[in-house]
C-alpha cells in the first residue's frame, strides 16, 4: 500500500445489494438487511451505497413460480422501504429480468416509485440474456430506450450466464456498444465488475468484452460517453501480480475518473465493504489515481 492510502475512504459504495428473508431462503444465504449494511459502511468510513435490488433472481429461468411478478414487486419495494430508513446515504435500483412480458410495465411502475426511480439494475447472466439472439437484443433494446425515455440510470451485469456457457466476448460487447447504447444516450450505464463477473479478475471472456469498451473511451467514441465501470469484487486480496497489473492497465484505460468503488453483497466468501477498499487499495495505482476513484461520484448520485 502506497503511503498516505491507508486514510483513503471511497465516496461510496456503488455496486451493494440487500437479501430480503424470502430472497435469503431462496439463494441460500444469511438476509442482510439496509441497517446490516449501514453498519458494515460506518466500519469502512463509506457515506453511501447503491441498493441493486435481486427482484431479478424471481425471474431467473431456473426458477419458476405461479406469482412471479407479485414476488418481483415484493422484492424491488422492500429494497426501496429499505433505502428509505437512510436517505441520503442508500439509493434503491429496480431490477427484474429484462426478457419477460411484465419487464417494460415494471420499470415503469419503478419509475414511478419515489423510492425506485434512480434506475434499474439488469443481470444478463441471471437472466440468460443473449445479445446474439436477435429477440433478446429487440427487447434490450426496448428497455434501455424505457430506461432512457424515464431519466432512469442503467447499472448492467453485461456477463452472460457462465453456468449456461452461454457465448461472451468481443461480439456481444460490440452489440452493447453499438446497437444498446444509442437506445439510452441521456442517461448513466454502469458496467458492473470491468464487463465480468467476479470475483477476481481471472476471467478471459470477459476481459475480451471489457477490452471492447476500454477501446471505445479511449478513443472518445461518443456512444461511450455516459459510461462507468465499477470493480465490484474484482481486487478480492487473492490476484497474481499479473492480474493486477492487467486490472491496473484496464483501470489506465478507461481513465480512473470513471471508475467506481463496489464491494458486491456481503455475502458468502464477498469481501466486506472495509475488506474490499483494503485490496483496492493493494492495487498498484499511485497515490493520485487512488484518490480520484476514491472521490469519483456517479451522476445519479449527484
Amino acid at each position: 500500500m502506497l503511503c498516505g492510502l491507508a486514510q483513503a475512504q471511497p465516496a461510496g459504495d456503488f455496486h451493494q445489494h440487500l437479501f430480503s428473508p424470502t430472497v435469503a431462503e431462496l439463494v441460500k444465504v444469511q438476509p442482510i438487511s439496509a441497517t446490516d449494511l449501514i453498519s458494515m459502511l460506518d466500519d469502512a468510513g463509506i457515506k453511501r451505497a447503491t441498493l441493486l435490488s435481486v427482484a431479478y433472481t424471481f425471474g431467473s429461468p431456473k426458477r419458476s413460480f405461479p406469482d412471479e411478478l407479485a414476488r418481483v414487486r415484493a422484492e424491488n419495494d422492500w429494497t426501496a422501504a429499505q433505502a428509505a430508513k437512510y436517505p441520503g446515504r442508500l439509493m434503491a435500483f429496480c431490477s427484474f429480468n429484462p426478457l419477460k412480458d411484465y419487464a417494460l410495465g415494471e420499470l415503469a411502475r419503478c419509475a414511478a416509485h419515489p423510492g425506485l426511480k434512480h434506475g434499474i439494475k439488469l443481470h444478463f447472466g441471471n437472466s440468460d440474456v443473449q445479445l446474439e439472439q436477435p429477440a433478446h437484443l429487440e427487447r434490450m433494446k426496448q428497455v434501455f430506450k424505457a430506461a432512457n425515455d424515464h431519466h432512469m440510470a442503467i447499472v448492467v451485469h453485461m456477463r452472460a450466464s457462465i453456468s449456461q456457457n452461454r457465448p461472451y466476448g468481443a461480439q456481444q460487447a460490440r452489440i452493447f456498444l453499438e446497437q444498446l447504447l444509442p437506445q439510452a444516450p441521456d442517461v448513466t450505464v454502469q458496467v458492473a465488475h470491468f464487463a465480468g463477473a467476479g470475483p477476481g479478475y481471472d476471467d478471459p471472456a470477459g476481459e475480451e468484452a471489457m477490452g471492447v469498451l476500454a477501446e471505445a473511451v479511449q478513443h472518445g467514441d461518443p456512444r461511450a460517453r455516459k459510461l462507468w465501470f465499477d470493480i465490484a469484487s474484482l481486487p478480492d486480496g487473492k490476484l497474481t501480480k499479473e492480474q493486477e497489473q492487467r486490472l491496473v492497465a484496464r483501470i489506465r484505460q478507461v481513465g480512473v475518473s470513471r471508475v467506481l468503488y463496489g464491494s458486491d453483497a456481503a455475502a458468502g466468501n464477498n469481501l466486506r465493504p472495509l475488506e474490499g477498499w483494503a485490496a483496492f487499495l493493494s492495487l498498484p495505482l499511485t497515490e493520485d489515481e487512488v484518490a480520484i476513484v476514491s472521490t469519483n461520484l456517479p451522476p445519479y448520485w449527484r
